[in-house]
């Protein structure tokens, strides 16, 4: 039966040839670091990662990058590269995902100029000896011996694959690595073969293509990355890329091109976050579908959901849609969509903070609202086993470490009582979707709604208990969520000499929670403390900016939203508020609240300034709501804490500890 029938989205379940394969739909599930790799080579972990999305229903899965030459590593969980040791490992992963029907691929790539060189302890290579954007150093000029060298480990890398059991290799040439390198006129300054006019600039990459082609034979599918970012004055413009793609194009030499965004030119980009609108390429990809008469064309940037792919198909601006992040919050996505079960997906927020967050801190990725991921060997994915002896569990607290338990215990059979002291579902993290442009929180809570709802859970609102009430519900377990609480006294780690900031019960001082809550009484200029950097402070500064408000962020760190940089978030909000007219004082402490101003000090120089301000709102520190603990050790029963009543983190903790004890009770 034709699914495009059965389906809501039509377009996307719609099978398409691709090479000498034909894929049952058009969603995949594109190339990423996991950083995965032990000693160069995938092992259990890697391949629970990927089978997960192959049993979930992607139709192609692109395997994270395989640097092809010393001179390409770019992270410590990189692949080994010009071994044939990876042959076996990737064998045991083509088999298993095969095996669900997913046609497999693997991305191929070297960055050049950019790459790590303290990693691989090789000079990084580029045409021209041109700097690194992703950090400080130089490169090396290629000759043309080395320019031989590095095709060919193009062709050795794509015959490993294929070896492997691989469908296909993905050749990088997006965010101006190596080969996006020779196509620049910027990087590329050679006056030989290799550059000056176009035919010659796309010479390394016709090559690369053609050899692997040549190597591969025609059964194997080719796939070319690249990337627009025609927003940087050096990159290559639309117009230029669908003229280098049109020369591939016509020369037959890929079978499909994906399309991204960004560049290490402008790095936000490459993982657009919800700073960013959804279907963020497609304007690029739209003009490649209609120019390409052999590569079918994948749009890859900001494509979040099954509606965006369906509309992006069904608009003929892509032939295909990679949906990455949505596949990582919901391994079933493709599945859920082709039986109509939307609400069932558990969307992607678009934060950054586990996927890339994590990468970026050199661990392997992860998922803020999907805590199996990158855990799928150990915690078993998203489909949880049943419980052996079904309990009756009380759970207190309705945040995310609430909500996550109260869900896969119901789901494992467990019969579940969730408390929540408030009116509404939550927590502190209903708060954060308060603010500009992160609606996408406020939706996932409303799925956790639909969710307890669908599972029978018995959550009671507004409920305050003490020992009496937890002894008359007798629960066969008890797990406490009660989140944490704003501190009160104004205490900076800046400053941990001064426990109790100096002036701060002359009044008109208020913290994140009671501004995003609208209990705060403000007025036109408002200080934000902001300790940490994170979205707790920089997103309620927006708020305040976005809704007229003066607003000046003084922190101690070296700059503004310094806490987001590993989620990639930073600039964009940094410019927002900028844009919206907020000052910024950085590498300063406060001294002293005056009731209608700020004392501030320089942790550079030690001198204080006074500045005026109506409003003081403290993002600082939050302390674990200990109270409920306090009393049930009192009374002797027994009980488990998780999330931010155990320690408080940012919200990434509270959902995994959350799936831990629903999976353990």
């Amino acid at each position: 039966m034709d699914k495009s029938t059965t389906t809501s989205f039509k377009h996307v379940f719609n099978p398409v040839k691709l090479g000498h394969k034909t894929l049952q739909n058009r969603i995949v599930f594109g190339a990423h670091t996991t950083n995965m790799a032990h000693k160069g080579l995938p092992d259990d972990q890697h391949l629970a990662y990927y089978l997960e999305r192959a049993r979930g229903g992607a139709a192609m899965i692109t395997v994270e990058p395989m640097p092809v030459h010393p001179a390409a590593v770019l992270t410590r969980g990189n692949f080994a590269h010009s071994s044939d040791a990876v042959i076996p490992y990737f064998a045991k992963l083509t088999e298993a995902c095969k095996a669900e029907g997913t046609v497999m691929i693997q991305q191929l790539y070297h960055v050049g100029a950019h790459g790590d060189w303290d990693n691989s302890w090789h000079a990084n290579w580029s045409p021209s000896g041109g700097p690194s954007y992703h950090d400080d150093d130089g490169s090396h000029a290629m000759c043309e011996t080395e320019i031989e060298e590095t095709i060919e480990g193009f062709v050795q890398a794509a015959i490993r694959c294929q070896r492997a059991g691989f469908d296909g290799v993905e050749i990088w040439a997006a965010y101006h690595c190596l080969l996006d390198q020779f196509w620049t006129p910027f990087s590329n300054q050679r006056r030989d073969k290799w550059g000056g006019k176009l035919e010659n600039r796309t010479r390394f990459s016709r090559e690369v293509l053609r050899c692997v082609r040549a190597a591969c034979g025609d059964d194997f599918i080719i796939g070319l990355s690249i990337n627009d970012d025609s927003d940087t004055n050096v990159c290559l413009s639309r117009d230029d890329m669908v003229e280098i793609m049109t020369i591939h194009d016509a020369e037959g030499l890929m079978d499909y091109v994906t399309v991204g965004v960004g560049s290490y030119f402008d790095f936000s980009k490459l993982l657009p976050s919800f700073q960013y609108p959804e279907n963020l390429g497609v304007d690029l990809s739209a003009r490649l579908k209609d120019k390409l008469t052999n590569a079918l064309v994948i749009a890859e940037a900001n494509i979040r959901t099954p509606e965006n792919a369906n509309t992006v198909l069904g608009a003929r601006q892509a032939d295909l849609v990679s949906i990455v992040r949505g596949q990582i919050a919901d391994p079933y996505l493709v599945e859920k969509a082709e039986a109509d079960r939307t609400d069932d997906i558990r969307g992607c927020l678009s934060c950054n903070q586990q996927c890339w967050g994590r990468r970026g801190r050199d661990y392997y990725i992860s998922c803020l609202v999907n805590p199996s991921a990158g855990h799928e060997h150990q915690m078993g994915g998203d489909c949880f086993t049943a419980a052996a002896n079904p309990k009756r569990i009380l759970v207190i607290g309705a945040g995310p470490a609430g909500l996550e338990t109260a869900r896969v215990a119901a789901e494992r059979g467990h019969s579940v009582i969730l408390v929540e002291a408030s009116s509404e579902l939550g927590g502190q993290f209903r708060l954060a979707g308060l603010q500009p442009r992160r609606g996408q929180i406020t939706d996932l809570i409303r799925w956790y709604g639909r969710q307890l709802d669908k599972l029978g859970v018995d959550i009671r609102f507004n409920t305050f208990l003490d020992a009496q009430d937890v002894l008359a519900i007798a629960a066969d377990e008890i797990v406490l969520a009660t989140g944490s609480l704003p501190c009160d006294t104004g205490f900076q780690k800046a400053l941990p000499h001064v426990p109790k900031l100096p002036g701060i019960s002359n009044g008109n001082v208020w913290s994140v929670e009671d501004v995003m809550n609208r209990a705060a009484h403000l007025g036109k200029h408002v200080v934000v403390l902001d300790e940490r950097g994170q979205w707790r402070g920089v997103g309620t500064a927006l708020h305040l900016a976005e809704a007229g408000h003066d607003v000046t962020v003084i922190t101690p760190n070296a700059m503004i939203a310094q806490g987001l940089v590993r989620s990639a978030t930073d600039l964009n909000a940094r410019r927002t508020l900028a844009a919206l007219g907020a000052t910024f004082i950085v590498e300063s402490a406060l001294s002293e609240w005056l009731g209608d101003a700020v004392r501030y000090t320089s942790l550079l120089t030690g001198k204080t300034k006074e500045l005026k301000a109506d409003s003081l709102v403290f993002a600082a520190g939050i302390v674990a709501n200990s109270d409920f603990h306090d009393l049930l050790t009192f009374q002797k029963m027994k009980f488990q804490v998780i999330g931010d009543a155990l320690a408080p983190r940012l919200a990434a903790a509270a959902f995994y500890e959350g799936r831990k004890a629903g999976l353990e009770l």
